[in-house]
């Protein structure tokens, strides 16, 4: 069976910000990646045009895909405009399907942000409808029969929408790869530029190394880590079926 893992998010640079050190790990267990961002980054400027900055963003994400050596998916929708609608779920399926991933890596079900936490549950949904014969998708696909595992990174800064902490059924240690995590993060030097101004970030690089020193320091393990969910088994595969435990070995530790 071929290994693949997509990744999907809500926005340019949420992968490489939450999960790009995981990723930047599978290849040596011969994984081929993919990278996909449901909202094209049209509200992440306070100086650009509508037109203007989805030009740069989708510049910015094309450069960090291939940062991280993936293959690049255009996105769907403008920013906010991640919703669960019939529509997105029959676009993101159709990509699904194109994609046929072993690892699926979705953003948290529960965030900060409407936005992250929709293409949670789109991605899901998407994947959920892979193998129905009678679902239908824009542009049309046939219908395909795969095992698959589902894992969620954690929320921005490891606090659901009501601040309550969240933890990880596991983490992966990502010391190795920070130098490149960094390097795909700085591809997006437009939301660097819009979420220090208007998130307060004072360094949006910095943040990205401290929330995964932070994430290390939550395992008690590892010096710089991304934590993970696992979705439920069922609907994708056996239950004992978790290939990025099984890609990653000695990198990875359960809680």
């Amino acid at each position: 069976m071929k290994k693949v893992a997509f990744a999907i998010v809500a926005h340019p640079d949420d992968i490489e910000f939450m999960m790009g050190g995981t990723m930047l790990l599978l290849p040596g267990a011969g994984y081929e990646l993919h990278y996909m961002n449901v909202a094209n980054g049209s509200c992440g400027t306070a100086t650009f045009s509508h037109d203007e900055i989805i030009a740069i963003r989708t510049a910015e994400a094309r450069a960090a895909a291939a940062s991280l050596g993936a293959t690049f998916h255009p996105p769907l929708v403008d920013d906010m405009m991640i919703f669960y609608t019939p529509q997105l779920v029959a676009g993101l399926c159709a990509v699904m399907r194109e994609v046929n991933p072993t690892i699926l890596l979705l953003p948290s079900p529960v965030d900060y942000m409407e936005d992250h936490m929709n293409a949670s549950r789109l991605g899901v949904t998407a994947a959920f409808c892979r193998g129905m014969f009678n679902f239908k998708t824009d542009p049309p696909t046939e219908k395909i029969d795969s095992e698959m595992a589902i894992y969620h990174c954690l929320p921005v800064f490891m606090q659901d929408q009501l601040r309550n902490p969240v933890g990880g059924h596991f983490y992966v240690d990502v010391e190795s790869v920070m130098a490149a995590k960094h390097d795909a993060l700085a591809c997006h030097q437009s939301q660097k530029q819009w979420l220090d101004k208007s998130q307060g970030m004072d360094s949006y690089l910095k943040t990205m190394k401290s929330v995964t020193a932070e994430m290390g320091r939550l395992c008690g393990e590892f010096k710089y880590a991304e934590g993970w969910r696992r979705h439920s088994h069922m609907g994708f595969g056996p239950e004992d079926f978790d290939p990025l435990a099984d890609a990653l070995g000695g990198a990875l530790l359960h809680e």
